[in-house]
């Protein structure tokens, strides 16, 4: 299942690239989902460097594009804050890995998006000048953002969908494979794991 897995995350990360063709797929890209997903089912930790290192190779080239086509650039703070999003990631993907269950891979997809968005654009209200440094300027850096803009929420929403669809993928598809090749699974409980073994019999005393 090795190749399979290193494969989707290679698709992944191509599938990053895409809004440098076409704008209309910005944002919908998973983001600490590769890196999740990539602990959750990479038990060698040496495979956690592909999609950890993938993303900041892709990040660094998206950053390259929007310079030379829309004059913007991400400042260094920037790269530290999203590294630091996809270590994150990793450790909930090891994390969940020892939680056998599809509401825990739910749960860590979900958390891994909220911390992406709140690192990151809580970073944007630190550095933007526009935004007042007070409590309500905070939170319309997290809702509204700048006006001439799409709200920032949307961006939530839209690397939330990533995430998700990109989890439930990966996992789908590894946990199909894991069960024709007669695998364990991450569904598997330890209720489904004791199953099987031999329970004592008592015996009863004779007089």
């Amino acid at each position: 299942m090795r190749p399979v897995a290193l494969v989707l995350i290679v698709l992944a990360l191509l599938y990053r690239l895409l809004p440098t063709l076409d704008m209309r797929w910005a944002n919908f890209a998973p983001f600490t989902a590769i890196a999740f997903c990539g602990a959750v089912y990479f038990r060698d930790r040496r495979l956690w460097l592909l999609p950890f290192f993938g993303l900041c190779l892709t990040d660094l080239y998206i950053n390259w594009f929007y310079a030379r086509e829309y004059g913007y650039h991400l400042e260094w703070t920037g790269y530290v804050a999203r590294i630091l999003c996809y270590g994150l990631g990793l450790g909930l993907g090891r994390w969940v890995s020892t939680r056998k269950s599809w509401l825990w891979l739910l749960n860590g997809s979900l958390l891994g998006a909220m911390l992406f968005y709140i690192i990151t654009n809580t970073l944007s209200w630190t550095t933007d000048a526009f935004y007042a440094k007070t409590l309500a300027g905070w939170w319309q850096c997290m809702t509204v953002g700048h006006p001439e803009f799409a709200p920032t929420i949307t961006f939530f929403y839209k690397s939330m969908f990533g995430d998700l669809m990109f989890t439930g993928l990966f996992a789908g598809v590894m946990e199909w494979l894991a069960k024709r090749a007669d695998e364990p699974s991450l569904l598997d409980d330890e209720e489904e794991e004791t199953e099987g073994e031999e329970q004592p019999v008592e015996v009863e005393a004779k007089d």
